[in-house]
């Protein structure tokens, strides 16, 4: 069974097993052509798809930041699927700014001369770029952008397992952990502010909280046995993870301080890859209850676990979308492939090769590792987009909402 735990050290415990294993928006206007006497049946309809793009131009923004500012925007409106950007005047909106030391200034503005978004930002330049791109995908599509969400992610580049993070489109890179053993299973909270990991520092698998802002950091779970897999609450207040404390790996609910450690699982299998659903109620897991590793979904407070059916053997690693409609899993079929279920539908499709999937904020856009590398994937389009190489090995990424 592929699971996120290292089996390198194990630490006693009762009966401890050692198998730990979101385009625009689809909008269709009608124009009523003509006077009152005309029909209604007359009137023309003209449909805009929702494969179709809004067509944008970033002129080059101006000020000693203006190159990479101009490059980051247009970036971002392009990976976020709904803007076709261009360079001609033709457009549907023109972006521009003006950028310096402290911040950007950025203006939006139809085609017709009409401003549609003007506001300061402040921070560096590129965390600047990625809030002004985010507002305006929100301010013309309604949707939330992703633009200036962080990721985090596991390397092997300096000979060790160790926790990176960055920005969402691979850049900023920062070495995180330095334990010079083994760091695994990164999770980011919600508000991206925090991580915890499971470390071998101690010569056992401990779960460890980090403080982004401050870099604190602090052994949270060091129960006898493995503590691995932890995954933030929706509000940032509890982790679902596994503890095998009491004999076999079970899925427990834990406060975020570590304390009040609430167990949910029975079964003689292993249970791992804890998701959360957006409202907390809920989470989904992976489990070789039955043999081959399928997914299932139980209450948080508590209850029976119920099988998912996907249609599909050996899935693990699930992670539930912000809009609550679907669930991107890791599924072996010869390599593994990242596959998605709709949780409405009940349907599952292969999107394509990969690992250890993590949704956007946007429900949209997932990310993935692949052969070393980290990619993204749109999920509406099936464009894959290759967002970091050349760190060494990158595995287990993880993507703050």
């Amino acid at each position: 069974m592929k699971i996120n735990f290292e089996l390198d050290q194990t630490r006693p415990a009762q009966d401890v097993k050692n198998r730990i294993p979101r385009s625009i928006i689809a909008i269709t206007f009608f124009f009523l052509i003509g006077t009152a006497a005309i029909q209604a049946a007359d009137a023309p309809t003209i449909t805009v798809s929702k494969n179709d793009a809004i067509s944008i131009s970033v002129a080059s923004i101006s000020g000693p930041e203006g190159s990479m500012l101009t490059k980051v925007i247009q970036n971002d409106l392009a990976l976020s699927g709904f803007f076709s950007v261009t360079t001609g005047a033709n457009s549907a909106f023109m972006v521009s700014g003006q950028g310096n030391g402290s911040g950007l200034q950025g203006c939006v503005t139809e085609h017709g001369g009409q401003i549609a978004l003007s506001k300061n930002y402040g921070g560096s330049p590129r965390t600047a770029a990625h809030q002004f791109a985010d507002d305006i995908i929100e301010t013309l599509t309604g949707n939330k952008g992703i633009a200036g969400s962080k990721i985090a992610f596991v390397s092997n580049r300096s000979g060790r397992k160790e926790i990176y993070t960055a920005d969402y489109d691979g850049s900023n890179v920062k070495q995180l952990t330095q334990d010079n053993n083994i760091s695994v299973n990164p999770s980011l909270s919600p508000d991206g502010r925090q991580l915890v990991y499971t470390g071998y520092k101690s010569g056992y698998a401990d779960i460890y909280l980090v403080d982004l802002v401050t870099g604190s950091r602090d052994r949270i779970i060091k129960f006898p046995g493995t503590n691995s897999g932890a995954s933030f609450s929706p509000d940032g207040g509890q982790l679902a993870c596994t503890l095998s404390k009491d004999g076999n790996p079970e899925l427990y609910v834990v406060n975020v301080n570590g304390g009040g450690a609430r167990r949910l699982t029975h079964t003689p299998g292993v249970e791992s890859s804890p998701t959360w659903s957006p409202n907390g109620a809920e989470i989904i897991y992976s489990s070789d209850d039955r043999g081959t590793p399928q997914l299932y979904r139980i209450p948080a407070s508590g209850g029976s676990g119920s099988l998912l059916s996907t249609g599909l053997g050996y899935c693990t690693e699930p992670n539930w979308s912000s809009d609550g409609k679907k669930v991107v899993f890791s599924v072996r079929q010869g390599g593994f492939q990242i596959a998605l279920l709709d949780l409405q539908g009940g349907t599952t499709r292969i999107l394509c090769s990969g690992e250890r999937p993590a949704w956007g904020r946007d429900s949209r856009h997932i990310l993935f590792a692949d052969g070393g590398a980290l990619y993204l994937i749109d999920a509406q389009t099936g464009r894959k987009t290759k967002i970091l190489d050349g760190i060494g090995k990158i595995t287990e990424p993880t993507w703050a909402r």
